[in-house]
């Protein structure tokens, strides 16, 4: 719901310099420039600040998906980040990753010898 709110704010501020400068000014050209720079800027502010935040805090919506071959076992939040572990049976291993701001692969732990299956 917060991401629709957000799009439609900066859609809706996209309209306004449209019609602010492309249109009373007369010089659409200047009015095209401005808007693709606010749709930019809006993409890169959701896409690497507000994405997860919007997620966490306000109930947005986020994918990701589990690596081929590897099983999910956890998901936890520490702070604005999150951190999924999976575990890969070809080599044993656990894997936390971390997924912070811009969905960008950043903190990687691997716990060997680690069989979550077994009992």
């Amino acid at each position: 719901m917060i991401t629709y709110v957000y799009w439609s704010f900066v859609v809706i501020v996209v309209g306004v310099v449209w019609y602010a400068v492309g249109m009373k000014s007369k010089n659409p050209k200047i009015g095209l420039i401005a808007c693709g720079c606010i749709i930019m800027l809006g993409s890169i502010a959701y896409y690497f600040g507000l994405e997860q935040v919007f997620v966490k805090r306000y109930g947005g919506v986020m994918t990701i998906s589990v690596p081929e071959g590897q099983y999910h076992i956890t998901t936890t939040w520490k702070d604005d980040n999150l951190w999924v572990e999976n575990y890969d049976p070809k080599t044993n291993t656990c894997v936390f990753s971390e997924y912070s701001r811009g969905n960008m692969l950043q903190g990687k732990v691997t716990i060997k010898n680690c069989n979550p299956l077994r009992r």
